[in-house]
């Protein structure tokens, strides 16, 4: 019989089914192959990152019997590890991954505090192991009670070269007992700072987080070429009272950058003494920098001024601010019988959103340290500039309030685009005001200000109303 030949139809059918059957198989592969993956186990997280050696001699917290458990209470180890770093002429104190317990321990000079990642320094809540200290001399009397204060969890006097950085650990001050003990009146004496240091130089504090303090935050008192930078400050919104995040108190010299902060108070506060105290130790806060700051404050504003100010506040710069979800934006605040004077600050490059007062300078901060205040010393401000400021969701973009005793001079606004939430009769609120607007102001400025175009051509004096029309619900 004849061979039979494959017809070109059938061979054509041939190729196909073997090259189905040979992607079915490399499928079949593939699907094999990520299955093995996925049941394999996952990869080890990566190590730790390695603390840097930023001081010629260098410790471990363990080495002195630190145990970081969350309950061994630390406080003696900190305290022998410092002692060993003072005999040495100086060294780096390493805490490692844990939550490190403790009560109040002071620093030395030329330290290096260094909080590894996922290193806790935990502020022990039993304030019996929180040691009473003489009031600020610009004070007079702790700040809530007469008498002594407690001290800071971490204290330092009359040092220099003090540094507190790591790779973003934590110091928690485990507030809310302090808390919720000042708001039943508990407690017999002011409760203390997170960190606190006294008449010292030369200080650096960053990559670090500082959270629930019991009082102000961090508290630079009397102090001289300060760097703060990269740090997160964290408190409560509501319920924690005066939680304040960064204190200059009769500073000079001092740099507060890159910093986000969400307090229960102010976010910066610049102080330099209370009434008769701090007019007689009068030292001011001055050449200070403000910039590159996220601040959300419910109960008070994101930077303030006062009203602690009687030694004076001046040559001060804040730039590239945002300020949101906030009860003010920025305030200055004062009242009679502080003295001193707010003179020389810049404001720039202000970011406003949702904000109840955008601006507010208050010359009735009535709260006194004491009956020995002078009702006659009255403090001067003057020379205070605001441009470029921008914002939206604004109820009142301006407050200022001076008074016929304490009048609010050469004030100028330049460059203010500020969206309000709804329309006031007074939106841009001014008493006792002498200064100028420049250019674009949106809203209108209130008629106290000299009002100029962008060129400097004087459009309108002001006229002086020297009356407080006082919106309450705000």
């Amino acid at each position: 019989m004849p061979e039979l030949h494959r017809s070109p139809h059938r061979k054509l059918l041939t190729r196909r089914t073997l090259l189905l059957l040979l992607w079915t198989l490399i499928f079949l592969l593939i699907l094999l192959h990520q299955s093995s993956l996925s049941t394999s186990p996952p990869p080890p997280p990566p190590p730790p990152r390695p603390i840097p050696n930023l001081r010629r001699v260098v410790f471990n917290l363990t080495e002195f019997g630190g145990v970081g458990d969350g309950i061994t209470l630390n406080t003696a180890a900190f305290e022998k590890a410092v002692k060993a770093i003072r005999t040495r002429g100086g060294g780096q104190l390493n805490v490692d991954k844990g939550v490190w317990l403790t009560g109040p321990f002071n620093l030395t000079s030329f330290i290096t505090l260094f909080l590894a990642e996922n290193a806790v320094i935990l502020g022990t809540d039993d304030e019996n192991l929180w040691p009473l200290m003489p009031p600020l001399p610009s004070y007079g009397k702790g700040r809530e009670h007469p008498g002594p204060r407690y001290g800071s969890l971490i204290h330092g006097q009359n040092l220099k070269d003090v540094v507190i950085t790591g790779h973003n650990g934590t110091i928690n001050g485990q507030g809310k007992k302090w808390w919720e003990k000042y708001q039943k009146k508990y407690l017999n004496h002011t409760r203390g700072p997170l960190v606190q240091l006294m008449w010292s130089r030369d200080i650096q504090i960053y990559d670090i987080t500082l959270r629930d303090s019991p009082f102000w935050t961090l508290h630079p008192y009397d102090c001289q070429n300060v760097i703060i930078r990269n740090v997160t400050i964290l408190a409560p919104l509501s319920n924690a009272p005066n939680t304040d995040g960064i204190d200059p108190d009769s500073c000079d010299n001092m740099v507060i950058e890159d910093c986000y902060i969400s307090v229960g108070d102010d976010g910066v506060a610049i102080k330099s003494g209370w009434d008769q105290y701090g007019i007689a130790y009068a030292r001011p806060s001055t050449n200070i920098v403000i910039r590159n700051l996220i601040v959300q404050s419910m109960i008070s504003a994101g930077v303030s001024i006062g009203s602690e100010m009687s030694g004076g506040v001046s040559n001060i710069t804040i730039e590239n601010v945002l300020v949101w979800n906030s009860k003010r934006g920025i305030r200055i605040k004062t009242s009679a019988g502080r003295g001193g004077h707010v003179r020389q600050i810049s404001y720039r490059n202000l970011t406003l959103n949702n904000v109840r007062v955008g601006i507010v300078i208050k010359t009735n901060y009535n709260e006194h340290p004491d009956e020995g205040y002078n009702p006659e010393a009255l403090p001067v401000i003057e020379n205070i500039s605001f441009k470029g400021i921008y914002g939206q969701g604004v109820r009142i973009p301006v407050r200022i309030y001076g008074s016929q005793e304490i009048p609010v001079r050469n004030v100028t606004f330049q460059d203010m685009v500020v969206g309000i939430t709804y329309k006031k009769k007074r939106i841009f609120q001014c008493s006792y005001l002498q200064g100028q607007a420049i250019g674009k102001i949106f809203p209108s400025p209130c008629e106290d200000l000299d009002l100029y175009d962008d060129g400097g051509k004087l459009i309108r004096k002001g006229i002086s109303h020297n009356s407080t029309d006082v919106d309450y619900e705000s």
